[in-house]
């Protein structure tokens, strides 16, 4: 059963940094690419960024580009997203996903982590 369970998130000031993770099991982590989605309030899923199985390739949304770092590491069958200078525009729920930027399985059954961005 592939089981891909979120944490890290909490309430900061803009400005404010956070750090997310993804723990993975139920499938070989380290030959699949992953991707981070978010849903803020009233809106629908938007990519965030994704990674290639040897963390090499990644690429990120326009909006997140050059404050957000993703990376994972395949021994522990964990996912990263580095959140950095973050604005009320990012508060939303974070989901990972399974797959690349193209190809990444809806996280519907995931629970997210909460970002909000608040001062």
């Amino acid at each position: 059963e592939v089981q891909l369970v979120e944490s890290g998130g909490g309430s900061v000031q803009p400005g404010g940094s956070l750090r997310l993770s993804c723990a993975v099991s139920g499938f070989t982590f380290s030959i699949n690419s992953m991707t981070w989605v978010r849903r803020a309030p009233g809106k629908g899923l938007e990519w965030v960024s994704s990674i290639g199985p040897v963390g090499v390739i990644r690429s990120y949304a326009d909006s997140v580009k050059g404050r957000f770092t993703i990376s994972r590491d395949n021994a522990k069958n964990t996912l990263y997203l580095q959140l950095n200078s973050l604005n009320e525009e990012d508060t939303a729920m974070y989901y990972c996903a399974k797959g690349g930027a193209n190809t990444y399985t809806n996280p519907s059954a995931s629970q997210g982590t909460q970002v909000t961005v608040s001062s």
